[in-house]
């Protein structure tokens, strides 16, 4: 008789926010692979995501949605779970970016940031944990952090900001809900190719920088970010709590 993997995810429905691109699409990916089905969640067409995770032998299910929208996203988990079913993981990776110095940084920026970043990754994780709670089920929530969850950064006051929260929240809602069957960690990505850190790329002298303090000697994936994540919603990490994983190249052990 063959035993399940603790790294499988097979059986279980993974929820994961900005799933069209990047790191998001990594993810989605990943718990493919690894046997989950995907719910994806996002603004715009997830076509290329459905695609990757059915090459991966895996399922997608898409839900549009803007996390922008207070309404929308208060009611989103439970419109899923409605729908689809019980949701088993939440993936908090959707994220956007705004780069200005902190004198010139405007109230919108910041709001833009924090409310996207963080507010969502709070309010979806509380619509998830009543849920959870409610009907008594396990569920493993990951919190896609940053680099910037430890460091000051530069130019990026609200995304700075936003990760440092996003770390704090992770642990306080381990605090309160490990004891109840509920997992909450997070994986706190290095410097990954994405439409993030485009503009950073595009600067030769910035980017030759950074890759020269990256001990790995490269950039990371999204492949890389997806597989840590399958490990947090997988068995694997049962007595994970509060815990935020750094994928870096080993940047923060320089």
């Amino acid at each position: 008789m063959s035993v399940p993997s603790a790294f499988s995810l097979a059986g279980r429905c993974i929820v994961v926010t900005g799933a069209n691109t990047g790191i998001g699409q990594g993810i989605a990916v990943a718990i493919a692979r690894a046997g989950g089905t995907v719910i994806g969640v996002g603004r715009s067409a997830m076509d290329e995501t459905a695609g990757k995770v059915a090459d991966a032998g895996g399922s997608f299910v898409p839900a549009n949605a803007d996390l922008s929208d207070r309404e929308a996203s208060r009611s989103l988990i439970d419109g899923l779970w409605d729908k689809h079913g019980p949701v088993d993981g939440l993936v908090n990776n959707a994220g956007i970016i705004r780069r200005a110095d902190a004198v010139e940084f405007t109230e919108a920026d910041w709001d833009d940031v924090v409310d996207i970043n963080l507010r969502s990754l709070f309010f979806l994780s509380q619509s998830y944990g009543r849920r959870l709670l409610a009907e008594r089920r396990r569920g493993k929530i990951v919190n896609i952090a940053s680099l910037l969850s430890f460091q000051g950064g530069m130019r990026v006051a609200s995304y700075t900001a936003s990760k440092h929260g996003a770390l704090g929240i992770t642990r306080i809602l381990a605090c309160e809900w490990a004891a109840k069957g509920i997992n909450v960690n997070a994986v706190a990505p290095g410097y990954i190719i994405t439409n993030n850190t485009e503009a950073l790329r595009a600067d030769a002298k910035r980017s030759a920088a950074i890759l020269e303090r990256i001990p790995a000697g490269r950039w990371g994936t999204p492949d890389d970010i997806g597989d840590a994540t399958v490990f947090l919603l997988a068995p694997a990490s049962d007595y994970m709590h509060g815990a935020t994983i750094p994928v870096d190249g080993g940047w923060l052990a320089r």
